[in-house]
């Protein structure tokens, strides 16, 4: 599983002309699923994005408390395209990416672990074209991958 974790001062995901997901201060989060992937995937994501500590702490610390000790909000938004392989040819291979039933699973168990955290969080809506709109804080971007945890 992949994630990319944006520190924001404002995000929110659009279907069309409707708002499906908005949240102010806090992490959006870009979130692919692999075909390899399973429920410890899925909870170690959702660990790290609980624990990473992005945001300013006591006495102007950078990089010293997580969005719950914040108490800032995440916004996830699923998207395979993190999985695309371009190393041969010009056009992306989604070979990598799970199929939508079991990403679909694993990418509401993150949801469903980061809500048991007890954060606040929004989302995209599954499969649907969006348009993403956000002010990166910093910047600050972070990738998490869960087969390099080892």
């Amino acid at each position: 599983m992949r994630a990319v974790i944006q520190r924001v001062t404002s995000a929110r995901v659009r279907v069309g002309e409707r708002t499906v997901g908005e949240i102010g201060r806090g992490l959006l989060v870009l979130l692919g699923v692999g075909r390899e992937d399973a429920e410890a995937d899925a909870r170690y994501v959702a660990g790290k994005i609980r624990d990473v500590r992005v945001f300013e702490g006591d006495a102007g610390k950078p990089m010293d408390r997580s969005v719950g000790d914040v108490g800032a909000a995440v916004l996830v938004v699923s998207q395979f395209t993190l999985y695309g392989d371009i190393r041969k040819g010009r056009r992306p291979s989604f070979d990598d990416a799970a199929p939508p039933e079991l990403a679909r699973a694993h990418y509401e168990g993150v949801v469903r672990e980061l809500r048991a955290a007890g954060l606040t969080v929004a989302t995209g809506e599954f499969q649907a074209m969006m348009q993403v709109e956000l002010v990166n804080d910093g910047p600050v971007t972070v990738l998490i991958d869960s087969r390099r945890q080892f």
